[in-house]
C-alpha cells in the first residue's frame, strides 16, 4: 500500500474505520468504541492501561478522553509484534496501514511510552525489543528507511534504481532513520539504566551510523548512494543520476529525502544535521558509559562538534519580516530553502529533539515564519490551521504539525488552540489521521496511522500533567 493513499468524504461506520482492526460499538452514540477489543490487541500493558484510566477519571472533558483513550495505546492495540528470539527481545512495528517498519515511526510510536516503563517490566522488554529490532535493520542496510519482518520478502519498490534487496520495503536514505534509533536506545538506558540492549550488535549498528554518516558529508565524491525510482511523482526521485543536486562540502550530512519520504531540493536538510548532532553526543555519552569503542565515542563528538560548527556557519539567514532565521534546506553554496514540513524533524520540532533550546531567539524567529503565510506549507481554513507539506499536497495540515506546535509552546493559550482544534478535526472516527483538508475534516489521508495517534496521546498526557485546566 502506498503512504499516499486518500480518503475523500469519508462517511465511515465504527466496522470500517481501520479496515477490521476496531471493535463495534458498545458505548454511547456519540462517543462509540473504536478502540481495538481487548481480546484482539496485539499487547497489554498495565501501565498504559492505568495511565488512561487517570486521564478519563481526571479531565472533564468527554470527547478529550474518548480520543486519549483511542489513540494512546494505538500502537500497543495494533502495530506491535513482540517475541523472544534467542533469550532476547524482538520487536516488530509497523507504522499502521503500511506492512513495513520505519527506523523513524517505530520509534516515535513506542516514545510515549518510555516513562512508563518502571513500572512495566513486560513494557520495558518490548522497547528493548524495538532497539535490538532497529539495530538489526541498521547492519542490514543503513540508507534504507523502511524494513520488512523477514529479509526474504520482495515489496512494491523491488524495481527502485538502488542497492534493493528483499527484506527492505523502501531505500530512501533519510540522516533521521539513523537518529531516532539513538534517541529511542538513549532514553531507554536514562528511564532504565538498563544496558544490556547495547550488546556487539548494537554497537556495530553505531559504527555503520557514523560511517553512513560520513560518508554523506561527500567530501570527496557523492559517496555509494544513489536513488532513483520510475515514478509520475516528482519528490519520489532523486534528479541527476540518483546523486541528488550539487552541495559544496562543508561538513553538512547530505540527506536526499525528507522525514516525509519526499525528496529534498537542497540535499543539506538542516533540522536533520540538528537532530544528528544531538544523536552523536547521546551516542558518545551511551557508549563511554558503557564502556564500549571509546574511538567510536570520540569521532562520535568529533563529527558533532564538526556539524554544529557548520550549521552555525551555513543554516542561518536574514529573512526580511523575520530577521535571523534557520533555512530549512541549503546546498553549501548560499542558496536558501524557507519552509517547513509537517514531519518531525521539521524546523518548529527542533526543541522536541532536544536540538535547540526553545528559548533560542533564532529558533523562535523561526517558529514564526513557519507558522505564518511566508511558510509555502503552512495552510489555514475553516477547520484549523497548521504546516503540512509535498507529500500530502496543498490545503492538507498534518495534525502532527498541530501537536508539534502544542508540544513545544509555552504558551496557555496556543496550547489551549492546538488542543481545541484537535479535539474538531477527527471527522468522527475517534482517531488522529496523516492529514485533513483545511476547510473539511472529513477529507483524510491515512486512518491508521500509529505515529499521529500515539503523538498525540503524548501530548495530551504532558498537557494532563503540566497544565490540566486547559484540558476541559
Amino acid at each position: 500500500m502506498n503512504r499516499r493513499t486518500f480518503i475523500q468524504n469519508t462517511a465511515l461506520t465504527t466496522a470500517a474505520l481501520a479496515s477490521g482492526q476496531f471493535a463495534t460499538a458498545r458505548s454511547s452514540a456519540d462517543y462509540p468504541t473504536v478502540r481495538v477489543a481487548a481480546a484482539q490487541r496485539n499487547f497489554r500493558s498495565e501501565a498504559v492501561e492505568q495511565t488512561i484510566a487517570a486521564v478519563r477519571k481526571g479531565i472533564n472533558n468527554p470527547e478529550m478522553a474518548w480520543l486519549f483513550e483511542n489513540c494512546f495505546p494505538n500502537t500497543l492495540d495494533t502495530t506491535v509484534e513482540h517475541t523472544m528470539d534467542g533469550g532476547k527481545p524482538d520487536t516488530y512495528v509497523i507504522t499502521g496501514d503500511i506492512d513495513a517498519m520505519w527506523l523513524r515511526d517505530s520509534t516515535a510510536q513506542v516514545w510515549p511510552y518510555l516513562p512508563l516503563m518502571k513500572g512495566d517490566k513486560p513494557l520495558q522488554q518490548l522497547v528493548a525489543g524495538v532497539i535490538a529490532r532497529q539495530a538489526r535493520c541498521i547492519r542490514f542496510d543503513p540508507y534504507a528507511n523502511a524494513f520488512y519482518k523477514e529479509t526474504t520478502k520482495v515489496g512494491e519498490w523491488k524495481d527502485d534504481v538502488t542497492d534493493m534487496k528483499p527484506g527492505l520495503h523502501e531505500r530512501k536514505w533519510e540522516i533521521d532513520s539513523l537518529c531516532y534509533p539513538i534517541r529511542l536506545g538513549y532514553y531507554y538506558w536514562k528511564q532504565t539504566g538498563d544496558t544490556a540492549p547495547f550488546d556487539a550488535n548494537w554497537q556495530e549498528a553505531m559504527r555503520l551510523v557514523v560511517q553512513t554518516f560520513r560518508e554523506q558529508q561527500r567530501k570527496t565524491g557523492p559517496g555509494p548512494y544513489k536513488f532513483e525510482r520510475r515514478t509520475a511523482w516528482a519528490t519520489d526521485g532523486v534528479p541527476l543520476g540518483g546523486y541528488g543536486y550539487p552541495v559544496k562540502p562543508n561538513g553538512l550530512i547530505c540527506s536526499m529525502f525528507r522525514p516525509s519520504d519526499d525528496a529534498t531540493i537542497y540535499p543539506y536538510l538542516i533540522p536533520s544535521n540538528f537532530f544528528a548532532v544531538t544523536s552523536l553526543r547521546q551516542m558518545a555519552e551511551l557508549l563511554t558509559a558503557i564502556r564500549a569503542n571509546a574511538p567510536l565515542a570520540t569521532e562520535a563528538r568529533s563529527m558533532a562538534a564538526e556539524v554544529e560548527t557548520a550549521l552555525k556557519q551555513h543554516a542561518i539567514t536574514t529573512h526580511p519580516r523575520f530577521g535571523k532565521v534557520y533555512a530549512y534546506e541549503v546546498n553549501g553554496y548560499g542558496s536558501y530553502n524557507l519552509m517547513d514540513d509537517a514531519n518531525v524533524p521539521s524546523l518548529l520540532a527542533m526543541p522536541y529533539l532536544g536540538a535547540v533550546a526553545v528559548s533560542d531567539p533564532i529558533y523562535q524567529n523561526t517558529r514564526r515564519l513557519v507558522l505564518s503565510d511566508e511558510n509555502p506549507f503552512f495552510f489555514k481554513g475553516t477547520a484549523g490551521e497548521g504546516i503540512g507539506g509535498p507529500h500530502a499536497g496543498m490545503d492538507m495540515i498534518w495534525p502532527m504539525s498541530i501537536i508539534i506546535r502544542g508540544l513545544t509552546s509555552t504558551s496557555d493559550a496556543e496550547i489551549r488552540q492546538c488542543i481545541q482544534t484537535l479535539q474538531k478535526i477527527h471527522a468522527g472516527t475517534g482517531f488522529m489521521h496523516e492529514s485533513f483538508h483545511k476547510n473539511d475534516p472529513s477529507k483524510f489521508t491515512r486512518k491508521w496511522f500509529a505515529w499521529a495517534n500515539t503523538l498525540f496521546g503524548e501530548f495530551i498526557l504532558k498537557t494532563f500533567n503540566e497544565r490540566r485546566a486547559l484540558l476541559s
